[in-house]
């Protein structure tokens, strides 16, 4: 479940420390009061993009953190799966945010938005207004579907996803190879001239490396030995070398070392250094001997190395990679040479792997129509609790013209409001009130399959009242008794619900206009939810009305 939040600078927030509770969490608050930069700020920390509208506009970075606490083995198995290890039991997922840049971190360690994606799609669904209106695009439908019987799905459509490609790979070759012969003669002309091209230059890999090598000495062969034969007089046996003027000194010492041990020590050091000189006296000398900067030498390893950047011009940017591309046209070549046979081992291969995605669809394609009639058949029966009477829902399947990587099914959810008239698509029934009734139904059920602990719903109160607030605000308690339920709403029948009630309210400090949010006692709930029931003026029977609210929510309890 989620913790903690911690929001800093951000839009009207300076700086806001949440801590939630399990069971249904409720927070309401005047209209435009900042209930929505809550929900914004916990997208921010869970990946999402950053608006910069959101920024405060100063030079101070904004902070969102977010301390989760978990529990479920299969999930905490998932995460290190993401080689994500929870700390104490907990994941902390944290955002600074600039003008210029974000860094996300989980943990304190940091990562990419899509690492905290993935790891907030383990920890927390969040349904905000704009999900429910995604309920009218057919492949959401289909997504729910594969979500709720994933246990059944995630291994066959991993299966399928890399069986149809290899099918499409297989079909793009096919389409490729269809050439005539005068096109087939032309191609296979000018491979065999490439092909002997590469044969005829007798690679070796790694030789380029080292004839360049060879041709830097050879080309600066004059200056190198001006320099090497400079050094060599410079500490060689001549007068007034090196050599000559350390021999001299080690005598000098050598000749007095008897009196004085510390002498003796400093003739010892000399001695040593006189040794590795003439060690490398010895060893530039030989170097000298055998330096060959021969002309002709130098001109066959031009004209090589020539030859060896003119192929990787035209066939890769190492020996390596032309040896390779030489593999390649020899194996074109050999098909170029029995084409009917290349072409018809194609073809076989094409109708192999289009009976095993065929095959894999239509098993995925059996397993949705199965769970579709589960699934629905519990999201009917949730709908009927929250105030949908005769309702009927139900998913369609017809068949895509071709295979996809998802299989061939097009569906779609229908439903009936009433009785007697035929089941129609989302889009063509469902007012804006209804969607995010359809929606929490769905949620619910789905919570009852999942691992999810924390859900999220932003003003899923959106167009309803009356007797259907009181349905809704029945529901999300029942679901809060299994999960931890955090609400954005304007409702008070919902609001009465609260097992944690938070209040967001705008206030003007220090000539800035910031949000603040304060979790509220129960005498404060109680005021708040007069609030919400009576507007401007609260009366003494408003107030009765709210207390009255509140007690019968907690009877339901």
């Amino acid at each position: 479940m989620l913790q903690n939040l911690h929001v800093k600078n951000l839009a009207l927030i300076q700086e806001a420390d949440v801590e939630f509770d399990e069971g249904l969490n409720i927070l309401t608050g005047e209209t435009g009061a900042g209930k929505s930069i809550i929900i914004g700020s916990m997208n921010l920390a869970l990946g999402e993009k950053v608006p910069k509208e959101m920024l405060r506009g100063n030079d101070d970075p904004a902070l969102v953190e977010l301390v989760f606490s978990v529990e479920n083995e299969k999930t905490i198995q998932k995460l290190r799966d993401l080689e994500v290890e929870p700390e104490d039991g907990l994941v902390v997922l944290s955002r600074k945010i600039t003008q210029q840049r974000s860094v996300g971190r989980i943990n304190g360690e940091t990562v990419p938005a899509s690492r905290m994606k993935e790891v907030a799609d383990l920890l927390i669904d969040i349904c905000g207004q704009h999900e429910n209106q995604l309920l009218l695009s057919k492949k959401k439908h289909l997504e729910i579907l594969d979500e709720y019987a994933k246990e059944r799905l995630e291994e066959k459509k991993r299966k399928l996803f890399e069986q149809y490609h290899a099918y499409r790979r297989l079909k793009e070759e096919y389409e490729a190879a269809k050439i005539d012969t005068n096109e087939q003669q032309r191609e296979l002309s000018l491979l065999e001239y490439e092909v002997k091209e590469i044969e005829e230059a007798k690679l070796v890999p790694g030789e380029d490396e080292e004839l360049e090598e060879q041709f830097k000495r050879f080309s600066n062969g004059k200056k190198i030995m001006e320099s090497v034969s400079l050094a060599y007089a410079a500490t060689g046996g001549e007068m007034e070398s090196a050599s000559e003027l350390l021999g001299r000194a080690v005598r000098e010492l050598s000749a007095v070392m008897s009196y004085d041990k510390e002498v003796e020590a400093l003739q010892e050091q000399l001695a040593e250094i006189d040794n590795l000189l003439s060690d490398f006296n010895h060893d530039i000398s030989g170097y000298m001997d055998s330096a060959d900067f021969d002309g002709e030498r130098f001109y066959e390893i031009e004209k090589r190395l020539d030859l060896l950047n003119h192929l990787k011009s035209k066939y890769g940017s190492s020996i390596e990679e032309v040896l390779e591309a030489c593999s390649r046209k020899q194996e074109r070549i050999e098909k170029l040479q029995d084409y009917d046979t290349y072409l018809n081992g194609l073809s076989a291969s094409i109708e192999k792997q289009e009976k095993q995605v065929k095959a894999l669809s239509e098993e995925i394609s059996s397993i949705r129509q199965e769970e579709a009639q589960k699934l629905t058949a519990s999201i009917a029966e949730a709908l009927d609790e929250l105030n949908f009477l005769d309702v009927s829902f139900t998913m369609d399947f017809k068949r895509l013209e071709d295979y996809t990587a998802n299989g061939v099914d097009d569906a779609q959810f229908l439903i009936s409001t009433n009785p007697g008239e035929p089941l129609k698509p989302l889009e063509r029934v469902a007012s804006g009130g209804e969607l995010s009734r359809i929606m929490l139904a769905i949620k619910t059920v789905m919570a009852e399959s999942d691992e999810i602990s924390t859900l999220i719903f932003d003003e899923i109160d959106n167009g309803i009242s009356g007797r259907t607030a009181q349905m809704v605000s029945e529901k999300m308690n029942l679901l809060g008794r299994n999960h931890q339920i955090i609400c954005i709403t304007h409702l008070p029948q919902i609001a009465a619900m609260a097992d944690s009630h938070f209040l967001i309210e705008k206030s003007v400090m220090n000539q800035s206009t910031v949000s603040e949010i304060k979790k509220l006692n129960i005498e404060e709930s109680v005021s708040e939810l007069a609030r919400m029931l009576g507007g401007v003026e609260i009366t003494d029977t408003v107030y009765q009305n709210a207390r009255e609210m509140k007690q019968m929510a907690y009877m339901k309890k």
